[in-house]
């Protein structure tokens, strides 16, 4: 089959993305082991290949981390920063083909397909990518080529850091055939037992079992699925940027919150971190959604959906401020708070919630004029008093 009848999609992958940001930022890093991720009870963001040698990953609690590799150098996580860097790299992306679908902020699904007359093969395509990636974001990615989406992503993958693979059609099975189970695409820990529990420990031995074997241990959704995959049939297209679903910010406590004027002050900083990530975007949000984590690692969530949507941060912490305040929680131990912004559109010609009796110049103006100082003089220029230390006051 000609190489152009085919669809040629591509999965590229930043390489430890933000700890790749932390090191193009601060070029002293380089070499070392570098964490994204500080204080005791945080979790690791993200580790660079250096820090990874002594076993450190993401998702790892950070003190679990710091006793691994006392020697590493943790740096707080910038997510503005992140966000500026993705955007530049999605534009990259845009430029060889329409038909860009974002994972995350670091990863996304290309489908050069339409491209490759005018630009190439996809090896060339992806080359060019890689290449176009380092010298304008300063960091690396790694990208797989297949015919299909779940091949290509296990490809990327498996040429980390900084490398490239072309699996091509008919080298498929060979390539996926020997994988663990584990890297089939939704097999989490679970599914994965239970697999193993079977003597199903290579993506070829789930290929060699029946389906209704399968389905029949697994359900017939999962069955099913996993046996097409076991194949290297994957059936998605590519959908092109899908809009963000919702906006968040949390923070995990060093020592469990007691006091409500501490938690609802942490509970302001999170929500201007959130609110300016959302006019950064220009957009606006309908739903306010507080999450709450006890000391005992229950957790409860609350939401409220306005009639309108808002971006202003004095508005949606007031509604973040009465959904804590009407749980009463009466001084219990809070080791975890956060708060989400859901049913996001764009806020350009977006109708404006006004309130009763508002003055004509009031909280939009202050957060408008709020964020062009953050703009020219960078992030903590402006805030809330509520929100500065008392050495920021003297």
């Amino acid at each position: 089959m000609d190489s152009f009848e085919s669809t040629t999609i591509l999965h590229v992958d930043m390489d430890a993305f933000y700890a790749s940001v932390a090191e193009k930022d601060d070029p002293t890093l380089r070499g070392k082991a570098v964490v994204v991720g500080t204080g005791p009870r945080s979790v690791v963001l993200s580790a660079n290949y250096e820090a990874r040698k002594f076993g450190i990953r993401a998702a790892m609690p950070v003190g679990r981390a710091q006793r691994m590799a006392p020697h590493a150098t943790f740096v707080p996580p910038d997510h503005q920063r992140y966000s500026e860097i993705s955007s530049e790299i999605m534009e990259i992306f845009a430029s060889f083909t329409p038909l860009v679908e974002p994972i995350s902020l670091d990863e996304a699904f290309l489908d050069v397909t339409g491209s490759q007359k005018l630009l190439g093969s996809g090896l060339e395509i992806a080359i060019k990518i890689r290449a176009q990636v380092e010298e304008q974001a300063g960091i690396t990615c790694s990208v797989g080529i297949a015919t299909t989406k779940f091949i290509a992503k296990l490809a990327s993958g498996n040429c980390k850091p900084n490398g490239l693979l072309h699996v091509k059609d008919e080298k498929v099975l060979d390539f996926l055939h020997p994988l663990p189970v584990g890297a089939v695409w939704g097999v989490g820990p679970k599914t994965n037992e239970e697999l193993l529990r079977m003597g199903l420990r290579t993506v070829g031995d789930i290929a060699r079992t029946p389906r209704h074997t399968l389905i029949r241990a697994l359900g017939e959704a999962s069955g099913a699925h996993l046996h097409e995959l076991a194949w290297g049939r994957d059936y998605r297209a590519v959908t092109p940027d899908e809009p963000d679903k919702s906006i968040s910010a949390a923070e995990t406590f060093a020592s469990d919150l007691e006091d409500t004027e501490e938690i609802l002050r942490e509970l302001l900083r999170l929500t201007e971190k959130a609110t300016a990530r959302l006019r950064a975007r220009q957009m606006s949000a309908q739903t306010i959604s507080i999450k709450v984590r006890f000391a005992d690692f229950k957790t409860i969530s609350r939401s409220k959906t306005l009639p309108l949507a808002i971006d202003g941060l004095q508005d949606t912490y007031e509604i973040a401020k009465k959904l804590f305040l009407a749980l009463k929680l009466d001084r219990a131990r809070i080791r975890l708070i956060g708060i989400s912004l859901e049913g996001l559109s764009d806020s350009a010609g977006a109708p404006v919630q006004l309130e009763l009796g508002e003055r004509e110049k009031g909280w939009r103006q202050a957060t408008k004029a709020m964020d062009r100082a953050t703009a020219r003089f960078g992030d903590g220029s402006v805030r809330p008093a509520r929100l500065l230390s008392a050495e920021d006051q003297e």
